[in-house]
């Protein structure tokens, strides 16, 4: 119980003092005209109030992913609970700040095309096919999942509800933001956050046993902290998808000083749900053995509506439906959504003509629908991957950014540094990689980390000096 309170507190704390210093360091400056401002087209640039875009971009980078990845990362124990916090401080936090802030100062721009402006032109063409066939995949996989589920509860057909989505998803692809997505985003996102809530006190008031910090590893089947479980829990720690919907968000915020409030503080939102999770699903089933044989009989969707129900009853059950089936949805719409944008950006293709919409998003909507008639099971197990190797890259963006602007450049290096050694242990690792033992895999993304790190400060030095001489 101790552990847990203060793991909120902690996150609380850093959203207080770390998220200030790092907007200080940013360096932020309300006369600068935002997008939104600047660029109002009555689309995808609208200015809106800051509590708006809090719980929209809550909801565009939550979904499920605080929910489902903590269940699963609480398998190796009251361990999780540090990643969730540091990661989300020091990593993920900083991650999202920064892709939302620099989208603001590079007038909304996708973070395909910030990537190029900071890494070069190889990055950026590697971030615009990275980017798009990371978005696809997520739309894709957010319509099978509730289609399915509905299908089971209702007994309509699945083409018929993957149909009724799809023309769903195409709505809130095309329609301006604050139409569709600008109403019924923040209702969600709010909802989200009062399932949270409720779960917690439901886990305390009842009596149950939240375990305290141990740094042992009480996965059942004895799976290494490092790197699976910094791979397994994204959302509530640093997920690269976030970067892909900060712009999305940036293109309506109206001065930056409410950036911090937004991107730093929609993660730390994030994760003081993941620590909720994570903490109900070791305590209601008695520990990691018994989560996992949970798991194993109906997966995180079980989880979620046998705590849910369990503690807050009949309105826990609608609630744990309203996860399970709404936030996936309103997920993939915003996949598709960022999707287009960064082929609009790429091809330099203004969106203000309604037509001009319709020639990215029925391109991307026939792949869409092509791709829900295919098991691609096995291509899913990579996105954990992707989605981390995508942070990665932003967070070399930002230091590299930092470091143009003379600033301090370790709070996004050191990240950038741990998850380049994470992503790299667990490609050369995991059964879906190229399953090398693991005292090899490690010692690779330790050394490729360090490498990377090493040009990186070579790099920095040499753009200092450089500027030490113009002055």
């Amino acid at each position: 119980m101790i552990t847990f309170i203060l793991a909120i507190a902690v996150l609380v704390l850093g959203y207080l003092f770390y998220g200030k210093y790092v907007e200080k360091v940013f360096g932020i400056d309300d006369n600068n005209s935002t997008p939104a401002v600047s660029m109002e087209d009555g689309v995808d640039y609208i200015p809106m109030s800051w509590p708006r875009i809090f719980l929209i971009q809550f909801l565009n980078i939550a979904g499920l992913g605080p929910i489902y990845g903590a269940v699963a990362g609480a398998l190796w124990g009251p361990a999780a609970f540090l990643w969730i916090v540091f990661g989300c401080i020091f990593a993920g936090a900083v991650h999202d700040y920064f892709s939302g802030m620099l989208s603001i100062r590079h007038k909304g721009t996708s973070i395909s095309e910030i990537v190029g402006i900071y890494l070069g032109d190889t990055a950026k063409a590697v971030m615009r096919v990275f980017s798009v066939v990371l978005l696809i995949l997520v739309g894709v996989v957010f319509v099978m999942g509730p289609a399915g589920l509905l299908s089971n509860l209702t007994g309509l057909s699945k083409t018929v509800l993957i149909a009724i989505i799809i023309i769903y998803y195409l709505l809130a692809t095309v329609l301006p933001v604050d139409k569709l997505i600008g109403k019924i985003y923040p209702i969600f996102g709010a909802s989200l956050m009062i399932m949270a809530v409720g779960i917690g006190f439901g886990i305390i008031a009842k009596g149950y046993t939240i375990p305290e910090l141990t740094l042992a590893n009480l996965h059942p089947k004895g799976t290494p902290i490092f790197p699976f479980l910094f791979i397994t829990i994204a959302c509530g720690a640093i997920s690269g998808f976030h970067a892909t919907q900060s712009p999305l968000m940036a293109r309506c915020v109206r001065k930056e000083s409410e950036g911090r409030r937004i991107f730093y503080g929609s993660m730390i939102a994030e994760g003081i749900i993941a620590i909720i999770w994570a903490a109900a699903s070791m305590a209601f089933f008695g520990g990691t053995e018994g989560l996992a044989a949970t798991l194993a009989n109906g997966g995180p969707g079980v989880v979620v509506n046998e705590i849910s129900t369990s503690l807050l009853g009949t309105v826990g059950g609608v609630l744990a439906m309203l996860g399970v089936v709404a936030c996936p949805i309103t997920s993939g719409d915003t996949a598709f959504r960022s999707a287009r944008l960064v082929i609009a950006d790429a091809i330099n293709l203004k969106q203000e003509k309604t037509v001009n919409r319709f020639y990215i998003a029925i391109p991307l909507f026939a792949i869409g629908v092509a791709l829900t008639r295919i098991n691609f099971g096995v291509v899913w197990r990579y996105f954990s991957w992707s989605n981390q190797t995508l942070a990665m890259i932003v967070l070399w963006a930002a230091a590299t950014y930092l470091v143009q602007k003379g600033k301090n450049h370790w709070l996004a290096s050191i990240p950038a540094t741990f998850m380049t050694g994470v992503t790299t242990a667990y490609i050369l690792q995991a059964k879906e990689g190229f399953k090398m033992a693991a005292s090899i895999s490690n010692t690779a993304g330790i050394a490729l980390a360090l490498i990377f790190f090493g040009l990186f400060i070579a790099k920095a030095r040499k753009t200092q000096s450089s500027d030490e001489e113009i002055a």
